[in-house]
């Protein structure tokens, strides 16, 4: 499908049968949207119990913080054959096989007995998350009605109320034991597994197979190559946040999950609510800029009060407003940067955003070993510079902002849901 640019219309202004309900989507949509849910409740479920797994593995903060790394780099890795697989199997195969990796490695990393173990068991559970991320942000973006921009704020919800509820759910499983949040994943990653077997249709064998160069060839168009490095650059900020930030806190499993769970919750409700006006008012570039900007000035303020756990706290739950705005507008930017398939732009984008940003995690275990503060400075200076990057190059995403997207029909939407072009 080609996405065509079109001069800015005043959203504001347009008569409502230009806005469809937002309710109102293809049950593939809600399939896809759910199962999202639960894979992004895998990544905040850790988080309570890092600590714990560190005190009772006997490893220390870069080794227990090697569980984001090898996550990452496997998933972004794995970004570079998702349009291979979903372009000869389909989209509701690749999202099945993306789960079952998830809910075999999870459990295996629930059953490990040394540090070594999980982290080589969360590399297993990144291809399985490749799998299924990819294919699910290409599958909503391109199945619901809306357009693109109503399209992405569906599944930047379901990325935000799966990372709020993660949290809640790791701290009370992380209460009983480290290992509960691992084996809870591997169960609500089944329950989505059913849920796409059920309500995902089944469609005919796609007829036009992707090439793993793809995503390499979509990074030659200058707007899309921009977006990702901007976006690894903020990620590092992000992943220090993520998987640092428990280890300064030095709280309990319950109180991390409830600190998290804020910063999941303000994620959402930026990304729904807060993110489409003040793109509407300011425009989608400098949102992008301005959201990092302060996530760099939050990070900031961490590190020079990085022993007061009170301005840790609000610091985190604050970083989820600006990341949520970003995530969104980010996402948007992307899918529209460059005249690709918006499943090859998904792939190149994550591809090196996430292979980019798993040194993070390690990295800012290492620093925090020497001085509890400076993993915040690096996050916050890479944070900056992605924010000065985006504005050098503003000049290749002059589209971005004079782009509507174009709703999209039913049939045209079962199509693309089922991995064809």
């Amino acid at each position: 499908m080609s996405i065509t640019v079109s001069p800015r219309a005043n959203i504001a202004d347009a008569p409502n049968t230009t806005r469809p309900n937002r309710a109102k989507q293809p049950k593939s949509v809600w399939a896809v949207a759910f199962a999202s849910v639960i894979a992004f409740m895998g990544i905040g479920l850790v988080d309570p119990i890092l600590k714990p797994i560190g005190e009772q593995l006997h490893a220390s903060t870069s080794q227990v913080t090697l569980l984001f790394t090898s996550y990452m780099l496997v998933t972004g890795v794995a970004m570079l054959i998702t349009g291979v697989v979903s372009s000869r199997f389909g989209a509701k195969k690749t999202l099945l096989a993306g789960l079952a990796i998830i809910v075999v490695f999870a459990a295996l990393a629930g059953s490990s007995g040394t540090v070594g173990q999980i982290v080589g068991f969360r590399a297993g559970w990144g291809l399985g998350n490749a799998l299924f991320i990819a294919t699910a942000l290409a599958t909503i973006v391109g199945a619901a009605t809306g357009g693109v921009a109503r399209a992405i704020i569906l599944y930047e919800a379901a990325l935000g109320i799966g990372i709020a509820a993660g949290p809640l759910v790791g701290g009370v499983l992380g209460g009983i034991s480290w290992r509960a949040p691992f084996f809870g994943v591997s169960v609500l990653m089944a329950v989505a597994f059913i849920a796409i077997v059920v309500l995902l249709p089944q469609a005919p064998k796609p007829t036009h197979h992707t090439s793993i160069t793809a995503p390499f060839k979509a990074l030659r168009h200058r707007g899309l190559l921009l977006v990702s490095i901007t976006a690894l650059l903020y990620n590092y900020g992000f992943f220090t946040l993520l998987a640092y930030t428990p280890f300064p806190l030095n709280m309990g499993t319950y109180s991390i999950g409830f600190i998290f769970f804020g910063w999941g919750l303000m994620l959402a409700l930026a990304s729904v609510f807060l993110a489409p006006k003040l793109q509407r008012r300011f425009g989608t570039v400098p949102m992008i800029a301005l959201a990092l900007a302060l996530f760099a000035a939050d990070l900031a303020v961490m590190a020079i009060f990085a022993d007061q756990k009170i301005v840790l706290i609000v610091g985190t739950v604050l970083a989820g407003l600006f990341l949520g705005v970003n995530n969104t507008l980010i996402t948007e930017a992307v899918m529209i940067s460059a005249p690709v398939e918006r499943s090859t732009a998904s792939a190149a984008y994550s591809f090196v955003r996430f292979v980019g940003g798993a040194a993070a995690p390690y990295l800012a275990g290492k620093l925090g070993e020497q001085h509890m503060a400076l993993p915040f400075w690096v996050g916050a200076a890479c944070t900056a510079v992605g924010v000065i990057v985006l504005l050098a190059g503003r000049s290749y995403l002059a589209h971005v902002d004079d782009h509507e997207p174009e709703p999209h029909s039913i049939e045209e939407a079962q199509a693309i849901s089922a991995g064809e072009d």
